[in-house]
């Protein structure tokens, strides 16, 4: 397949005489069909993975084997009871992880989607419209307004087209293009027509390329949180087995019996493993995602909210998504005494309304604002003469109730050629140019009577594509958030740098080129020695003889190391490092293609950055599947929307701030219930291990473990509905610090059940009492724990307060438990006397263990401050 980067260059001819296509007959049907085989179909192949594949994955990994492990065991101790419920709880986890990747897979489909269905081709002599897909290297196509481009192209004949691909380029304005020129596929003709020749199909289009690096960023996708729940998963799994494991062998080695000591090993397995870990974090999620929606935000990926908040640095289309994809007219700079009204009234009778161009509708719009759209009916239309790019204007012919008139708008230099007036023209050039440094495109308008010689010129119209309102807005409560902001547009750098400028991002706004791994050793070496000489040298209040002699040592210096130069060293290749610390530092990148921005969040990522990404067209949908939180704004594409991971379905960006600080306050009671389930997990299971193996006891039954599980998980499930801080900074999943803090509360909870173990047989308790009031202990001090897990690194009585959604499910199972154990169902009744003093020294030890937790947090902290310490310290050196 011909490389499409090479038409580009190459005029008609060779374009033609390399793709051996004849502009007259076009191909022959035989050659085509040669073609096909070698080129294959003009569409986007798809493999789908099948069904069945798809759901037997789900079953597949540590978890699963654990769960489906005690689902056996169970059917082989005959409890169907047990069985039911795992097996229940496994496929619920499947479903929704099954209908999460349903979902994701969307993008690819709604891209090949995108592609159009039929075109005008020339074969054997004759045009006919064919299917799309059919095309092939070579076909000679006809555009024509309206028409999608079925493939990339060369326009070899035709006056000109104005093709709109801002969807794939990012460009805020159609495209102005003329025979020589290259069209990319799936561009929109809004003006125009022309012949073609297809350079490019399928995938070794612009487009198809942009197909591919979503692809590839499918593959490659693999979320935070999933990393989170494996690794709470395994870790739980293994301190399970090995307790299990020691239980088994001691009650072996004293010659127990086996089916008491599996029955028994296998609730406690059931127990302690993590199995509705998975779907309360996705419950607690989804509850979230409920949420943002109702503040027109819709999340198509669920563990993109956890993404959210940790994201840290937030990259943004401009076009669609920080302006608002609009034309409009700035203030008009008149000359030769005609007023502001004048021009855009001028203006207007050089245009056609029904044309819709981008350029030509605010000019409308100003006009009815004024009232002058009346003025319009005093003139009829003679002759108009569209814009070309050979003119570079547009012209009209007009008779009135003064005579004719002849009105141009267009390129201010075209216009101005027209008027030969060169005081005005030496006046309006440097208001161009002014217009021009600020990121506006100017129009130009003048007229003429039959008795004037030339044009008058009546003034300058400048145009830019405005913010939305709220843009800068967002961006600063973005930054007060933590996040670091970066505009990554397609447009030219001049537009890039006035709306950065406007939007407050700070840091420069950089041309794409910066991206690249091979610069020029020269520019390198002239940043180097520049940077050498003058660092720490010129002073602000320097003499004019201190800047000279500095100026004159920069060129020395540069004279000897190009002398140093190897004939061979044009380029030379950056370090990846020197590149990511580019992206760091600067405040975007303008003039980038679909594969850059992709490049820019992949880099980023791999430098331990979680990226979210904004857009609204094709040439994002590669950076919003890649990036952690892909998100797309209002009147995005349908590609960009399959893409993202949130959908936003109102104009503005205001709802990302709502989405950040909902997907923080998820962060943290997903953070509290992980530290909650591993810490009870710990509490039982190695309190019931040392138990069995070193004092020969059982300290509750494997009944009393099933009712212990049923009470905690109920109302943990409610946590969801939790009251939560908004953290000011982005958070992560630190697994050290929850599995640190987790088992200290754990260790904790063992000990406090020992020291009540040890009192109880002291005063002579009975086996079943015993157990009986150590299950009581354990119910009540569980429903304790996750008051003291929710408030983080604070104490338990801090704002916020617990909602009623999680007080009101964990007091009645607590009140539910104590009722068990006073009136004795499935143990021996334990009393009121014995659970008011339960109830005591639980609180006792819930008020030592938020201490020991604040503590311990503490301590982290320390620690990882000496560390950066250290670290800063061994930089220096």
């Amino acid at each position: 397949m011909p490389e499409n980067a090479d038409f580009q260059k190459l005029s008609v001819e060779e374009a033609l005489d390399r793709l051996a296509g004849n502009a007259s007959t076009g191909l022959a049907s035989d050659e085509v069909q040669r073609r096909q085989q070698r080129y294959g179909l003009n569409e986007i192949p798809e493999k789908e993975e099948s069904t069945f594949k798809r759901i037997l994955k789900r079953f597949w990994g540590p978890i699963p084997w654990m769960i489906e492990a005690a689902a056996i065991l169970s059917a082989a101790v005959q409890k169907w009871e047990d069985f039911t419920i795992i097996i229940i709880l496994l496929l619920v986890n499947v479903v929704i992880d099954f209908r999460q990747e349903a979902s994701a897979l969307k993008a690819l489909k709604l891209l090949k989607e995108k592609l159009a269905r039929t075109a005008l081709a020339l074969r054997n002599g004759k045009w006919q419209e064919i299917p799309a897909r059919q095309l092939v290297p070579g076909d000679i196509v006809k555009l024509r307004i309206g028409n999608i481009v079925p493939a990339d192209v060369k326009l070899v004949e035709g006056g000109y087209l104005q093709a709109d691909q801002s969807a794939l380029t990012g460009e805020s304005m159609p495209a102005d293009k003329s025979a020589g020129d290259v069209a990319y596929a799936n561009s929109v003709v809004k003006m125009g027509e022309m012949t073609a020749v297809v350079t490019a199909t399928g995938l070794n289009t612009f487009f198809g390329n942009t197909v591919a690096l979503v692809a590839q960023a499918e593959k490659q996708q693999r979320s935070h949180f999933q990393k989170a729940v494996v690794n709470v998963g395994n870790y739980l799994i293994l301190i399970s087995a090995v307790m299990v494991v020691l239980i088994i062998f001691t009650g072996l080695y004293r010659h127990d019996s086996l089916m008491e000591i599996l029955r028994f090993s296998l609730v406690l397995t059931v127990a302690s493993i993590p199995v509705a870990l998975p779907a309360v974090l996705s419950v607690t999620m989804a509850v979230g995602a409920v949420r943002l929606a109702k503040h027109q935000a819709i999340v198509s990926r669920l563990v993109a909210i956890e993404e959210l908040a940790g994201v840290d640095i937030l990259c943004s289309d401009k076009t669609g998504t920080l302006t608002k994809n609009k034309m409009q007219l700035g203030d008009p700079v008149t000359f030769n005494g005609y007023s502001p009204d004048d021009t855009v009234f001028y203006a207007a009778l050089a245009s056609r309304e029904e044309n819709n161009d981008p350029l030509e509708m605010p000019i409308f719009d100003a006009l009815n604002k004024s009232g002058g759209h009346s003025r319009l009916g005093a003139y009829q239309l003679k002759e108009f003469v569209p814009f070309d790019p050979v003119r570079k204007r547009t012209e009209a012919s007009l008779t009135g109730n003064d005579g004719e008139l002849v009105v141009s708008k267009g390129a201010p230099q075209a216009i101005l050629a027209l008027c030969d007036d060169p005081a005005v023209e030496e006046q309006a050039t440097q208001q161009v140019e002014l217009f021009a440094k600020k990121g506006y495109r100017t129009l130009g308008v003048a007229f003429k009577q039959p008795t004037d010689s030339a044009f008058r010129f009546v003034g300058l119209l400048p145009f830019f594509d405005p913010p939305r309102d709220d843009s800068a807005d967002t961006i600063a409560e973005a930054k007060n958030l933590g996040l670091d902001i970066k505009m990554i547009t397609g447009d030219n750098l001049a537009i890039a740098r006035q709306i950065a400028e406007v939007l407050g991002i700070e840091g420069e706004i950089r041309d794409h080129t910066e991206l690249k791994e091979d610069k020029p050793v020269e520019l390198l070496l002239i940043a180097d020695v520049v940077t050498e000489s003058l660092y720490g040298r010129l002073k602000p209040e320097a003499s004019p003889d201190e800047v000279h002699a500095v100026a004159e040592e920069v060129v020395e210096k540069l004279e000897e190391r190009l002398r140093q130069l190897r004939p061979h060293d044009g380029f030379v290749r950056r370090h990846e490092s020197e590149i990511i610390r580019l992206i760091e530092e600067t405040g975007g990148f303008a003039q980038v293609f679909p594969e850059d921005k992709y490049k820019i969040v992949d880099r980023l990522q791999k430098h331990d950055h979680i990226v979210a990404m904004t857009g609204d067209g094709v040439n994002d949908a590669p950076a919003l599947k890649k990036a952690d939180a892909g998100i797309a704004v209002s009147g995005a594409t349908d590609a960009a929307r399959a893409a993202a991971d949130v959908v936003l379905l109102q104009p503005g960006l205001s709802v990302i701030i709502r989405a950040l600080e909902e997907a923080r306050m998820i962060f943290g009671r997903m953070k509290s219930y992980a530290i909650f389930r591993i810490a009870e997990t710990l509490r039982v299971i190695l309190f019931m291990t040392l138990a069995i193996v070193a004092f020969n006891f059982y300290p509750v039954t494997a009944l009393m473990i099933i009712i212990l599980a049923l009470l905690n998980d109920i109302p943990i499930m409610a946590i969801a509905y939790d009251n939560a801080k908004i953290e000011p900074k982005p958070v992560r999943w630190n697994m050290r610090e929850v599995l640190t803090i987790a088992t200290v509360l754990g260790l904790a909870g063992v000990a406090s059940s020992f020291l009540l173990f040890f009192v109880l047989q002291e005063l002579k308790f009975s086996h079943a009492l015993i157990q009986a009031i150590i299950f009581l202990k354990l119910d009540v001090a569980g429903h304790s724990t996750i008051y003291v897990t929710r408030t983080g690194e604070r104490h338990f009585w801090h704002r916020p307060y617990p909602s009623l959604k999680l007080f009101i499910p964990a007091m009645t199972t607590r009140i539910i438990g104590t009722l068990i154990a006073v009136y004795g169902l499935f143990m021996e009744p334990v009393g009121w006397k014995y659970a008011l003093y339960i109830y005591i020294y639980a609180t006792v030890w819930f008020v030592f263990n938020d201490f020991l937790k604040v503590s311990v947090y503490r301590m982290l902290h320390r620690t990882k401050w000496l560390l950066g310490r250290e670290h800063m310290h061994e930089v220096v050196e």
